[in-house]
């Protein structure tokens, strides 16, 4: 399959061009030419098969024209070694709980999945039994570089979770290094111990700013013709196709669990907590796939630029400000453009299928607390936005499901703050944080970052 940029100004690439290059060559995000419906039968069974296989079946439809059944269902496999269950907090509200992987968080979902996707590019692949197909484009629009040469560079912006899944997903795969770029006292001390402390081909650069200035820089590094000849580059933020795509997974074991539970006679909702809309992105492709959610809830902390978009259909971004939902906290979602691509541009049609909903800290403390206290279900930060928001929008003859994206003990002094109870840390987050941080301080400026990596 293909892969246009939402500028629509750069030419068609290869799977293996978009993955390796992560952005298009007008700053543009890459999307697939084809969003390929799932077949009845495939709903008819789907309550009878593993997430594993239904994960496999979604698979096929992004990539199954690019990679060997076998490859791509041995990365499925090996991405989902652990279960995304689906918990009731109370009547007709479910949790999907994304947390159960190594770093405890959703992230490591596409995190996984990419690494052991880039890894069939490379010479040294364990998977690359078949390898990637070869493509029916011209040599002016396939990736024009050599694969073999050389290292592969993956540059990631974080907010909070995606830089311990990126960093944990690629950790020791041979021929890859890692840099992950955070804002400097911006992100939980537990969640810096998971990409800060690991060494060998990872990289924590310590940046004097917030989320977006992150994001500015990767976005930038892509666009620097010299530096991307001295070194090649891609991404491991949801901008990447092999990132952001195999989030619709869970969405689809979702709603197999619903159906096992009886519940599939309801019309179904999904309320996602929203930062830089690569899942609530995935979900909407699902839709596009046949997932049979009547309607989505993007909730926000106070970094609400999209819920104005669909109040008032301007989109207006702004620098992010600090929340205790940090990996929310995001002024200028790089996913808003696949989102506008996917409906026409029509503000119209994006408010028929997804509404929203924002809260302030007072807010989300209040959820926690109350959601703890009513129901015994501990909530994180950004689990909270999408309890409040899915319970508030909640219509009669519906049931929803919020996603749960990280584990609260992740948040472990501001969870306790709020409830007033000790919160048990799990063995593998209490592992992490016994190594020693090791970092790169940087400023927001390119200059800086970019004289950086002409040295590495």
């Amino acid at each position: 399959m293909n892969y246009y940029s939402t500028n629509h100004q750069a030419p068609l690439a290869t799977l293996e061009k978009a993955v390796v290059r992560g952005l298009a060559e007008d700053r543009g995000l890459y999307m697939p030419e084809r969003i390929k419906p799932l077949p009845k039968e495939f709903f008819d069974e789907m309550a009878d098969l593993s997430f594993q296989e239904i994960a496999y079946r979604v698979a096929d439809c992004f990539f199954g024209e690019d990679v060997p059944a076998e490859d791509l269902r041995r990365i499925v496999c090996d991405t989902l070694s652990f279960d995304c269950p689906l918990v009731e907090v109370e009547e007709n509200i479910y949790s999907l709980e994304l947390f159960h992987g190594p770093t405890l968080a959703f992230k490591d979902v596409g995190a996984r999945f990419m690494a052991r996707l880039l890894q069939t590019l490379l010479p040294t692949s364990p998977y690359n039994g078949g390898g990637v197909k070869k493509s029916n484009l011209s040599p002016s629009q396939s990736w024009g570089r050599d694969l073999g040469r050389g290292s592969v560079n993956v540059l990631v912006a974080t907010s909070g979770d995606t830089g311990s899944a990126v960093a944990n997903g690629f950790l020791g795969v041979e021929g890859i290094h890692v840099y992950v770029l955070y804002p400097k006292g911006k992100v939980s001390p537990i969640q810096e111990c998971q990409f800060t402390t690991l060494g060998r081909n990872i990289t924590a650069i310590e940046v004097d700013g917030v989320f977006d200035d992150c994001q500015r820089l990767v976005k930038s590094a892509f666009m620097d013709a010299d530096l991307n000849r001295h070194m090649r580059l891609t991404s491991a933020n949801s901008i990447n196709v092999a990132r952001f795509l195999p989030q619709s997974f869970y969405y689809f074991w979702a709603v197999a669990q619903i159906v096992n539970r009886k519940l599939s006679n309801r019309k179904l909702v999904c309320c996602v907590p929203s930062g830089n809309f690569g899942n609530i992105c995935s979900a909407l492709f699902g839709k596009r796939m046949g997932l049979p959610v009547s309607r989505f809830i993007a909730a926000n902390n106070r970094n609400d630029v999209f819920y104005e978009y669909l109040r008032t259909g301007e989109y207006r971004p702004r620098p992010s400000v600090q929340t205790l939902a940090n990996a929310m906290d995001v002024g200028d979602p790089s996913n808003f453009a696949r989102i506008l691509d996917l409906y026409g541009h029509s503000h119209e049609a994006i408010c028929q299928d997804i509404s929203g909903a924002t809260y302030t800290d007072e807010e989300i403390a209040e959820t926690i607390r109350q959601c703890l206290c009513d129901t015994g279900y501990q909530l994180d930060p950004h689990g909270a936005c999408g309890y409040r928001a899915l319970k508030e929008q909640l219509r009669p003859g519906e049931v929803g499901f919020f996603l749960e994206t990280a584990h609260p003990a992740k948040f472990k002094d501001t969870v306790e703050r709020i409830t007033g109870q000790p919160l048990e840390i799990p063995a593998r987050l209490a592992a992490f944080m016994q190594g020693r941080k090791q970092s790169t301080p940087m400023t927001k400026e390119f200059q800086d970052f970019r004289d950086y990596l002409m040295r590495q």
